[in-house]
């Protein structure tokens, strides 16, 4: 019986210490409505995309294929989820990615988490006025830039190896058009009944 009043005790102390924290927090409708404001710039990503995008390999050469995206927001527009796929001529898939745009207001950083040919990644994602840009670190001194910039309609972006004493090398390119509306990912959502 003693054991079990020092636990209430010593439970009840621990949460009245949190308290006073817990009020220090952020309001979460606030963080919630600056994720979404910080996204805004992206809307016109949301839908489905196709076109031609190109790879290059080490050795210089090139392989083409057919590009789509579907892209919509997720949690009320607090992040952007984003399905890449690359279809090789006789229609299967060569290239599956999954992505997750997000803004946090308190670090007032943008991120994009990546998931792709067996890998993943967080990597830093800066918007511009007709775009974005995302950098993926390949070693000490170098990365890969991905320059994106969308408008009326068409998607362009363009991969670039950037290492140090270096000009920039062109290692990717996508040209897509908006083909369509998107529901997804939200569309899809159980109901509770």
């Amino acid at each position: 019986m003693h054991r079990s009043i020092v636990a209430v005790l010593a439970a009840l102390s621990l949460g009245c210490a949190a308290s006073p924290a817990l009020a220090q927090q952020p309001d979460p409708t606030a963080l919630i409505a600056a994720q979404k404001a910080g996204l805004a710039p992206l809307a016109k990503m949301d839908g489905v995309w196709r076109g031609s995008a190109w790879t290059m390999d080490r050795s210089g050469k090139k392989h083409e294929v057919t590009q789509t995206e579907r892209i919509g927001p997720f949690l009320g527009g607090a992040v952007k989820v984003i399905e890449g796929r690359g279809y090789e001529a006789d229609g299967s898939v060569s290239f599956n990615a999954l992505g997750v745009m997000s803004y946090d207001p308190v670090g007032k950083t943008f991120s994009f988490k990546s998931w792709a040919m067996g890998r993943q990644g967080d990597f830093p994602l800066t918007l511009t006025d007709d775009g974005f840009i995302w950098t993926v670190p390949t070693g000490p001194g170098a990365i890969i830039r991905y320059t994106a910039v969308i408008r009326d309609g068409t998607w362009r972006e363009v991969g670039e190896y950037v290492a140090e004493g270096q000009p920039p090398r062109q290692i990717f390119e996508m040209n897509l058009r908006r083909v369509g509306d998107s529901s997804w990912p939200e569309g899809g959502a159980v109901s509770k009944d």
